[in-house]
């Protein structure tokens, strides 16, 4: 997949988009089933079947797929698409999570540039692809986990590894945050790591990140991507 540079609302419109995941999507899904996980989608991300749905954004709008219905509004606030979908917007509608997403409130509008969303998007399909084939190859012993986008995190990730042999991790693709300006590939161990080891190069988190802008300049983006994974979990494995 070729990567280009991001557009210049990429920001807001992921920040905007991940009040969506969040508020909307991942509550929707568990109200019916008992999960929260979303997936990545054409032209951006969401929900999994539930109960007969899919819902879904993709660039701008917001999906309701419904056996062959299909309803689409614009993304405008939280609260109108957590009507959209058949919900009542709820910020504590979790009370478990460790960093829940502070919340903008029901009537703030959002700012959702269409480029950018499909960016993200594009971006959370990468990160499946690369994580899904990254998986692949992980041992019965690693108790891979599914490959999931977490509304908290607004990241797609996978947990490998041997949490008592000090060996699992987070392996996952996040679009960016507060303390990430553009979208990295990550390594985030469980357990202690070594600083004297250059990998470990990130500083808001135990573990490694490889950024957008090295991404966008490789040939082979996935495969870079994919080699960077791999020596996170070779180091984590080394003796």
């Amino acid at each position: 997949m070729n990567l280009r540079p991001l557009p210049d609302h990429f920001p807001a419109t992921r920040d905007a988009l991940h009040q969506v995941a969040f508020f909307v999507l991942g509550p929707a899904r568990f109200e019916v089933v008992g999960r929260m996980g979303l997936q990545a989608a054409q032209g951006g991300f969401g929900t999994p079947e539930f109960g007969g749905r899919i819902a879904r954004v993709e660039g701008d709008s917001i999906i309701l797929e419904e056996s062959d219905v299909i309803a689409t509004q614009s993304i405008t606030t939280v609260g109108a698409a957590a009507e959209f979908v058949g919900i009542e917007y709820d910020e504590n509608w979790y009370g478990d999570f460790r960093d829940p997403l502070p919340p903008v409130g029901l009537e703030t509008q959002l700012r959702v540039d269409d480029t950018a969303a499909r960016a993200l998007g594009q971006w959370f399909n990468l990160g499946f692809d690369i994580l899904s084939e990254f998986r692949s190859g992980a041992t019965r012993d690693d108790a891979a986990s599914e490959v999931q986008l977490w509304p908290e995190h607004f990241d797609p990730a996978t947990e490998i590894g041997d949490e008592s042999a000090g060996r699992r991790a987070s392996y996952g693709a996040s679009p960016g945050d507060g303390a990430h300006d553009e979208p990295y590939v990550y390594v985030a161990a469980w357990g202690d790591i070594d600083r004297d080891n250059g990998y470990w190069n990130d500083d808001a988190f135990e573990g490694a990140s490889l950024g957008y802008s090295e991404l966008l300049t490789a040939a082979d983006p996935t495969g870079r991507a994919l080699e960077f994974l791999l020596e996170g979990y070779r180091i984590l494995h080394s003796p």
